[in-house]
This record gives structure tokens, C-alpha cells and sequence, in this order.
């Protein structure tokens, strides 16, 4: 019997099989392995965020610095101050407390106000006049807008008349109390207003003034004979409020 040949077993020189090896393992790898595509370089908004933040405050705050320089040469080229008030004077020409929960009264307020700056013109608005009793109002005005020049003193008049619906029953009972065997009534005057600064091309925006004078004994009307107020021991006391954005610094 003959041996077979199998045509597809491989020898080697010595008539032995031929040995067969693994694939390498970069060949297997390689099959299977992606193909390598570079990625699109990333977008830096946050740097770009971050710097033109850096721009913006650094703007502002070289704003500020110029308007605080330029405040501080204006300062020292005008040497501003605050307008000064008095109560000239103050006459009761109608007082009534008949009815149990009505008060009605005329008054006629005078007052001065001095500008002290020699290079300054304030520009007030119109004024609103309170009389006040134990801080309640009692009675209201309103002064005309006006211009107050510099070193000059201006006299303001008003006509304060005080209704029934603007004095509240608490205010008018309390206000009977104390004038009860009285001949007079402790009173403050209140103003409110906005004044704008004129400092040669330079004007500042409008910026809000309160002034409160108090001290002043009101002596109440006997008949038709109007009375008038002492206010030789009046002060009066001037508060300048700055607004800024949303906050007031007074």
C-alpha cells in the first residue's frame, strides 16, 4: 500500500512539515483600528469673555478717575458751599380748631436764603413748603422755581394754607391737646426742593436739597388780629443729598 500526498501540507528541506506562525498582534490590531482624523481646534470664548471684561473695567475705571480728578480741580478752583436759610417770619392769620376733628390755618411764611459763593449760580426748582407738628404736616406751599446769584440773598415768600384732608384726626386732636390754655404752638418749616450748580461752562445735574428750621413758637390769633411767630431762636439746618444710581448719599 502507498503512502498519499497531500498537496497541501509543506515540508521542509529534511522531508518534516513545515511549521506555521501566529499572525503578528500589530497585524490582528490593525485590522480593526479607526481611521485618525485630526479635530477642529477648539473655540476660546471664554478667554474672549474674560478679556473684554478686563476692557470694560479698566474703561470704567478710568472714568472714574476723570470725573474724580476733575471734581477735585473744580473744588479747589471754586471752593463751593452750601446756600444758608432763615425764617424771616411767620404769621398765623386763620386758626381753627372748633370742630372736634377738622383744623383749618393760614400762614404767611417768609424766609431768606443766602448764596456765600462768589463764582457759583444755583438754579432751584420749585420748592415745596411744610409746616410741621410734631412732624406731621399741617399745612403745605409751593415756592416758584427761582435763580439765586452769587453773593446775593434772596427773599422767598409763600402763603401755607393747610385743608381738612390733609391734616389727619390723630394730628388734629394731639394738636388741641397741647393748644388747650395755650397762647401759642411750637412749629418747624420744612422745604424740598432740586438745585443745579452753575460753575462757568460747567453745570451739575440737579441734585435734592432738604432743609428743616425749627425753634419756632407760633403765638395762636386772638380775633381778627393775625399773630406772629418768634423765631429769633430759629435754626435752620441744610442737608444735601447726592443720588447715585440707586442709592442716596446724603
Amino acid at each position: 500500500m502507498t503512502d498519499r500526498v497531500h498537496p497541501s501540507a509543506k515540508t521542509t528541506a529534511n522531508g518534516g512539515p513545515k511549521p506555521t506562525f501566529p499572525a503578528a498582534k500589530s497585524q490582528l490590531s490593525g485590522a480593526n483600528r479607526p481611521t485618525y482624523r485630526p479635530q477642529p481646534p477648539r473655540r476660546r470664548s471664554r478667554g474672549c469673555l474674560s478679556t473684554l471684561c478686563c476692557y470694560l473695567f479698566m474703561i470704567l475705571l478710568l472714568l472714574l478717575l476723570l470725573i474724580c480728578g476733575a471734581g477735585t480741580v473744580l473744588y479747589f478752583l471754586y471752593h463751593p458751599q452750601r446756600p444758608s436759610f432763615s425764617v424771616t417770619s411767620l404769621k398765623l392769620s386763620y386758626f381753627n380748631l372748633t370742630s372736634p376733628s377738622t383744623f383749618y390755618a393760614k400762614f404767611d411764611l417768609t424766609l431768606s436764603t443766602t448764596n456765600p459763593n462768589d463764582k457759583i449760580l444755583f438754579s432751584y426748582d420749585p420748592t415745596s413748603v411744610s409746616l410741621l407738628y410734631d412732624d406731621a404736616t399741617i399745612a403745605t406751599a409751593t415756592i416758584p422755581s427761582f435763580l439765586h446769584h452769587q453773593k446775593n440773598t434772596t427773599v422767598l415768600e409763600a402763603y401755607v394754607t393747610s385743608t381738612e384732608e390733609e391734616v389727619q384726626s390723630d394730628t388734629v386732636t394731639e394738636l388741641k391737646r397741647s393748644t388747650k390754655g395755650k397762647s401759642e404752638v411750637a412749629l418747624k418749616v420744612k422745604l424740598e426742593t432740586k438745585v443745579e450748580a452753575q460753575m462757568g461752562v460747567f453745570q451739575t445735574p440737579g441734585v435734592g436739597i432738604t432743609v428743616l428750621c425749627d425753634g419756632i413758637d407760633v403765638s395762636l390769633p386772638d380775633g381778627e388780629k393775625p399773630a406772629s411767630a418768634s423765631v429769633e431762636n430759629t435754626a435752620c439746618e441744610v442737608d444735601v443729598r447726592f443720588k447715585v444710581w440707586k442709592w442716596t448719599v446724603g
